[in-house]
């Protein structure tokens, strides 16, 4: 296990925006070391390396470990090679920081969790949201407010501009696990319990995506309520009501409250860390090497994701 005080090394498989977004958070964190990148594209990883200071390009995801020696990896590579690289990766001890989502669809999830549960490693998935401090200000609040909460979750989506753009078709089929779990997974961050039922309100129609509703109830008594709008304009938002408190995200970087029997609102702190990075990124980082260090931590796991994947099929009964 890696010693409290030794350095922690970290190494990317991937070279893409996100990659450099997690590389930006990481190096801000005290006592990390970028040790190395590999990628598909051995210039885009040169490129990289150069960029954030790593001392080892790679060819293959073996030479990474074995060169780097590495405590904590992140992948951040398209959708249709995560399962690939994941479970390549599964192959050496490090802890995994696995960029969202964690397969394509839920077969392809249960692919990667397996995979991890079987060599007994510990692997991380990125869903930043969880570590906005728009979130964790909601959350705290929410610790001292007891009795049932209505939580309802408004997406938009817009695969055919993603299609557009060169995303492979499997993927903009599937584009409720690529994208719409950002927002679903709010469910899982305010809502407490076990789901008990999902009512498909307004079903999903693939032929011509449009309109989806469905509500959620869990054993807490908690009730979550799902909007989605599909190749039309609309705001990505969430909003948790209790008797004597509401509180609203949108954008979703940003949270109000407001009190019962007033009509104003009123603004909820920032993290200062989300206006430097990208939000989220950097407490996760900083969770992310607590936990290649053996500490107790507040990430979702791979198990954590495939609940709330497996959510996203049950709204959707996709995949």
């Amino acid at each position: 296990m890696l010693q409290e005080h030794a350095p922690c090394k970290v190494a990317f498989i991937g070279a893409g925006h996100m990659a450099r977004e997690h590389a930006r958070a990481l190096l801000d964190v005290p006592g990390v070391q970028l040790a190395g990148i590999c990628s598909r594209s051995r210039a885009k990883a040169e490129a990289m390396g150069a960029e954030f200071g790593m001392p080892l390009v790679c060819a293959s995801i073996a030479e990474l470990h074995e060169r780097t020696g590495a405590d904590l990896v992140v992948i951040a590579v398209p959708e249709l090679e995560v399962s690939r690289v994941a479970c390549e990766s599964f192959a050496y001890p490090w802890t995994a920081l696995i960029e969202k989502p964690a397969g394509y669809d839920v077969a392809d999830a249960e692919r990667i969790e397996a995979a991890a549960r079987e060599r007994r490693r510990t692997a991380f998935v990125a869903l930043n949201r969880r570590h906005y401090g728009s979130t964790r200000a909601v959350l705290h609040e929410l610790s001292a407010v007891p009795g049932p909460r209505l939580i309802k979750v408004v997406d938009q989506e817009d695969p055919a501009a993603a299609l557009q753009s060169g995303r492979p078709r499997l993927v903009t089929d599937n584009w409720m696990y690529a994208n719409s779990i950002h927002m679903i997974d709010f469910f899982k961050i305010f809502a407490r319990g076990n789901i008990t039922s999902v009512e498909r309100i307004i079903p999903w129609t693939p032929a011509q995506p449009r309109y989806v509703a469905a509500k959620i109830a869990f054993d807490s008594g908690d009730i979550g309520l799902y909007e989605a709008v599909w190749n039309a304009p609309g705001p990505w938002a969430v909003s948790v009501n209790t008797p004597d408190k509401r509180w609203e995200m949108r954008p979703v970087e940003k949270a109000t409250v407001q009190l019962a029997g007033q009509r104003s609102v009123a603004a909820l702190a920032d993290d200062p860390w989300d206006a430097l990075y990208k939000p989220g990124l950097r407490r996760q980082a900083e969770q992310a090497v607590a936990g290649a260090r053996g500490q107790a931590v507040d990430l979702p796991t791979l198990s954590d994701a495939l609940e709330t994947m497996r959510l996203t099929q049950s709204i959707y009964k996709a995949g």
